[in-house]
């Protein structure tokens, strides 16, 4: 029989000096092997994604670390693209931090939403720099059970590692997670740190990093479970 093939979409600008991308093709050959399946990848980098980019030939998307991108707009279509058309996604790090701000400009229709990596000055910087810097920290996080993100690790509480220095505004967060998206983790502290999307088969986004552990040996459990919800999905 043949082997059923996966193809996953890396939106990010791949740089081989960043650990996480060092440890998402790890990750995701971990997942093929263990699912027996097919799993090709391709990077698309965020300044080649345009309104002519295909899209549609990909089973899921993974917005890896790796902000600011080189063009923040076409980070957003993709990630769009993955929210509508009900594709499995998987935001880590800078793709939780966009995955966020493509949801509030787009559902919620604050046009005004923006990075404040790259506008600190925004009247609605939906993204600040966290009271405490995240790089290279490792912090128990506690999973709201019954979600996807809490389902993937057969467990509600769990220890993962950052490497970032910017989160949700407090300021915005209660309005942000009113209607469609679900806070799903939070830290130590209590801060915000996965959230998924309801009415979607699968939308999760960490600020941590979970792809890490590949570099030890270890096989992601949400990597695993996003690879099995594109199984699920695929056309």
């Amino acid at each position: 029989m043949e082997t059923p093939l996966i193809r996953i979409a890396l939106i990010g600008d791949h740089d081989p000096q960043i650990t996480a991308h060092q440890a998402i093709p790890v990750a995701l050959g971990m997942a093929a092997e263990q699912l027996k399946l097919n799993v090709q990848f391709q990077w698309l980098a965020t300044d080649q994604i345009n309104a002519d980019t295909t899209l549609q030939d990909f089973d899921g998307f993974w917005c890896v670390p790796g902000s600011p991108y080189r063009d923040m707009d076409g980070a957003l279509r993709a990630i769009r693209f993955a929210r509508e058309q009900q594709r499995p996604f998987l935001g880590t790090c800078g793709g939780f931090q966009h995955a966020v701000l493509e949801y509030a400009r787009h559902v919620l229709g604050w046009e005004d939403a923006e990075h404040g990596e790259t506008h600190p000055d925004a009247a609605r910087a939906l993204l600040t720099p966290l009271t405490c810097s995240l790089v290279e920290a490792v912090d128990s996080i506690h999973l709201v059970e019954g979600s996807l993100i809490a389902n993937a690790y057969e467990t509600a509480e769990i220890r993962e590692g950052y490497r970032c220095r910017f989160g949700v505004n407090p300021e915005f967060e209660r309005e942000l997670l009113t209607q469609q998206l679900h806070a799903v983790g939070h830290d130590s502290q209590g801060d915000l740190r996965a959230v998924e999307l309801t009415g979607h088969p699968f939308f999760v986004a960490t600020l941590f990093q979970p792809e890490r552990a590949a570099l030890k040996g270890v096989l992601p459990p949400l990597v695993r479970a996003f690879i099995k919800a594109c199984v699920r999905q695929k056309p």
